[in-house]
């Protein structure tokens, strides 16, 4: 019996290695398994980066005041969101606010979608939670519906109930409308559950429609975001968490604690860069009206392609990814060999040089015909050089293209 933890590597850290492996060794690959943003930071951003490289010192654990109230001003202007700066937390990156706060229960049932990003359910395994996975289906949307949320409830085990919602949703790109929040909404008052409501893709919702929950259900909302995604600075690892006005002190207390021993602070480098980034709302919108734009062109090529080849999937309403439904060529891809997700990708990946994830690493069954595609492989344009999909997603058009003659009858 072994004497460690079962935990695998992250996929989609473990693609983009692969990626980068296969491409060393000289093959031609479309890079659709990562979700790393191709655009740079605005210009600005990364000249306060720049500027303050001398600030190797030791920051507030829970964030830079300054930095705090920036956010807590753009995130009312642009979603709605009431957060006081002292109920706010900065972190190197969301993914360790959502572990954090899992870590400050000592026992809780979590809720996740699937399909969900590839860390939740491990972060709920290493907290020792008690994980329920919530079936979602290609004719749902892969939403989480008043029913299968119920469902879910029924099942639970402890005293503290905490639903991870994502959206515009990694992996499939798609969002929930004002009345379906509120639906959920309702029974999360019922069984006073916590949500950690994953905005990171908010920004980038394609119509400007996004509603953050937190402006449905305050009272026990938490909102998570960052600067990797709409800001293209991944790497950077900045991520923050907007709490419920009613924090409890307790639950504060918990994750000052948490973060002091573990990460004990985000870069103040960076953090004076996200300062920069959340202090003029007016030109982070024309930042960002230019990349959707263009996340837009791309992500309609990509759809109508595949619909045309037979795979279903819907039209993205934000971030950049699509959950693609192979099963319709269930019988084609048995007499192949293929019976699962992780086959299915291995074999397009080693046939055509297209990396796509499989469904499983979403917490999906391994059977399930499932696989997220993540349309990030195009080139930034020049400054005032408009987007040619031709031109600058070469990529993009090739890949999509192998993708689909790999199937029967296109």
């Amino acid at each position: 019996m072994s004497s460690f933890r079962s935990i695998e590597e992250s996929q989609t850290l473990w693609i983009n290695q692969r990626t980068k492996d296969l491409m060393a060794s000289g093959k031609e690959i479309h890079k659709f398994g990562f979700g790393q943003s191709p655009f740079m930071p605005p210009k600005h951003v990364m000249d306060a980066l720049s500027a303050n490289v001398h600030r190797k010192d030791y920051g507030h654990v829970q964030g830079e005041q300054a930095l705090r109230e920036n956010v807590s001003i753009f995130h009312q202007e642009l979603n709605g969101i009431e957060a006081d700066p002292e109920n706010i937390f900065v972190a190197p990156g969301s993914k360790i606010l959502i572990y954090s706060i899992l870590l400050a229960f000592e026992e809780a049932d979590v809720l996740i979608a699937a399909p969900s990003w590839v860390s939740y359910a491990p972060q709920a395994k290493l907290a020792r939670h008690n994980c329920i996975k919530i079936k979602t289906t290609f004719e749902e949307k892969w939403r989480v519906t008043p029913i299968n949320l119920q469902a879910a409830l029924n099942q639970k085990k402890t005293k503290h109930s905490i639903m991870i919602l994502n959206f515009p949703g990694n992996p499939d790109g798609l969002s929930y409308t004002q009345g379906e929040l509120e639906e959920l909404a309702t029974i999360f008052r019922k069984y006073n559950v916590l949500v950690i409501s994953d905005e990171i893709y908010g920004l980038l919702d394609f119509e400007n429609t996004h509603i953050s929950l937190s402006t449905i259900y305050p009272e026990r909302t938490i909102t998570t975001t960052g600067l990797s995604k709409w800001c293209g600075a991944g790497g950077w690892r900045m991520g923050i968490a907007l709490m419920y006005d009613n924090l409890e002190t307790e639950f504060k207390k918990a994750l000052i604690g948490i973060a002091s021993e573990s990460y004990s602070c985000a870069a103040l480098p960076v953090q004076k860069a996200a300062e920069i980034a959340y202090s003029n709302v007016a030109i982070i919108k024309e930042y960002l009206s230019k990349q959707i734009e263009i996340l837009v062109e791309v992500s309609s090529y990509i759809h109508s392609e595949l619909s045309t080849s037979g795979i279903k999937v819907y039209r993205p309403k934000g971030g950049f990814y699509m959950f693609l439904d192979f099963s319709e060529f269930k019988v084609h891809f048995k007499s192949l060999g293929i019976n699962s997700s992780k086959s299915l990708c291995e074999t397009l990946l080693n046939e055509k040089g297209v990396a796509i994830l499989p469904g499983s690493a979403f917490a999906m069954e391994s059977s399930e015909l499932v696989a997220r595609l993540a349309f990030v492989d195009f080139l930034e344009p020049e400054e005032n050089e408009e987007f040619d999909i031709e031109k600058h997603g070469q990529s993009i058009i090739s890949g999509t293209q192998k993708l689909c003659s790999w199937l029967p009858n296109y």
